[in-house]
């Protein structure tokens, strides 16, 4: 299990929702979502000074879903996993500032040493998603499989999206981590180890690799649902499955239509909706390209000027894709603005608070992941690591 030192009580400097004095027409973006100023002007320039009286003792992480307030103070940017490992390749610095999610300072806590402490600024930036997979009802769900008498043919396998707890179950039981970058990769390495394999805790990441990447088809993937008894799900269902999906999904990625892909096509003629392999099975049928959340900044990136792009993923990624390349007509996929509210919890004000207070020398926020629950969960990462 993993814990953490509660932060100490601090007023912080509260965000005005709404828009900014600049309008997004002025500066030729079509993305929705813009953010004011933060309403305290000098929380900046305090960031700025914490930062610097820390030195090479702070090494800051911004997850690609944060905001831009964030952001600009990050060393590194990336996704969850290409982050816990930048900080596993800075033993030099005594503080990770962690600006994710819970589960993403966990993985960093796994990967560094013990002599690093890694802060989350915000203990309530969590992740549904990896809320919908609990250790207990995963051992229950195991429980049913040794019932059934498939346990010891089946291979757990969990996204990186996912708990300590949960990674640690996968280790336990000979499993390995994935990403949506290695999906494919590593349900080939499960299937050359068992002919079933349980996929947790995004149903949709797993459905999608099994189809469109494996070759199966809809029917040899169920879906066990842990708020129903046995999973929802007979014996034979169970045994005759290739893919045991959890019941799990990603809130934000989940609120993408076909109807959204319709109608931007409708909108934008020769548009490219590009999406993310958390979405649902249809409209990632739909789209004309699905990939990791590299794989669609690379995307964007290489494409020619001029070009129109639809995005299934985070706003904060998609505004900051529209700004980054103003030749290029970047938009989000759905009219309806969605950030991930758990990601945008860590805000300038808590980011200034965490730095000040490290500067000040009290740690705060510190996430820790207990000894065993670290070796059963870097033996499935490791898994991973050793995928060619």
């Amino acid at each position: 299990m993993s814990t953490f030192t509660e932060p100490s009580p601090t007023s912080t400097a509260l965000l005005l929702l709404g828009r900014g004095s600049d309008s997004q027409s002025e500066r030729g973006v079509d993305c929705p979502g813009e953010l004011p100023p933060a309403s305290d002007p000098n929380l900046v320039d305090r960031a700025k000074a914490a930062k610097e009286a820390l030195g090479d003792d702070v090494f800051l992480l911004g997850h690609h879903y944060q905001r831009d307030e964030v952001i600009q103070f990050a060393d590194v940017t990336g996704d969850s996993f290409k982050l816990a490992q930048q900080a596993a390749a800075r033993p030099q610095a005594r503080h990770i500032v962690f600006c994710g999610v819970h589960f993403m300072a966990e993985s960093a806590d796994i990967l560094t040493s013990d002599d690093q402490a890694v802060v989350l600024p915000d203990l309530a930036a969590g992740c549904s998603m990896a809320d919908m997979a609990t250790a207990v009802q995963v051992e229950e769900c195991w429980q049913r499989m040794e019932e059934v008498g498939i346990a010891d043919d089946v291979v757990p396998m969990t996204y990186m999206n996912s708990s300590a707890d949960i990674k640690a179950f996968v280790g336990r039981h000979g499993g390995i981590v994935c990403t949506s970058s290695n999906a494919k990769r590593a349900l080939e390495w499960a299937y050359a180890r068992g002919n079933q394999v349980l996929f947790l805790p995004d149903q949709h990441l797993g459905r999608n690799t099994a189809v469109l990447k494996m070759g199966f088809g809809l029917d040899d993937c169920v879906v066990y649902n842990p708020h129903r008894a046995g999973g929802g799900l007979d014996e034979e269902a169970l045994r005759s499955a290739k893919m045991i999906l959890w019941r799990g999904h990603c809130s934000v990625h989940g609120r993408f239509t076909v109807d959204s892909v319709e109608d931007v096509r409708a909108r934008v003629p020769g548009v490219n909706v590009l999406v993310h392999p958390e979405c649902t099975h249809d409209v990632v049928s739909a789209a004309d390209q699905v990939g990791s959340t590299e794989y669609i900044i690379s995307t964007v990136e290489a494409a020619p000027s001029g070009s129109a792009w639809a995005i299934g993923t985070e706003l904060n990624l998609v505004r900051r894709l529209a700004n980054q390349h103003p030749d290029k007509k970047v938009m989000f996929l759905d009219k309806t603005v969605c950030y991930c509210s758990t990601m945008n919890r860590i805000d300038l004000p808590h980011l200034v608070w965490s730095l000040e207070e490290l500067a000040a020398g009290r740690l705060v926020n510190q996430i820790t992941v207990d000894p065993q629950t670290t070796i059963d969960a870097k033996a499935a990462l490791d898994r991973m690591l050793a995928l060619p």
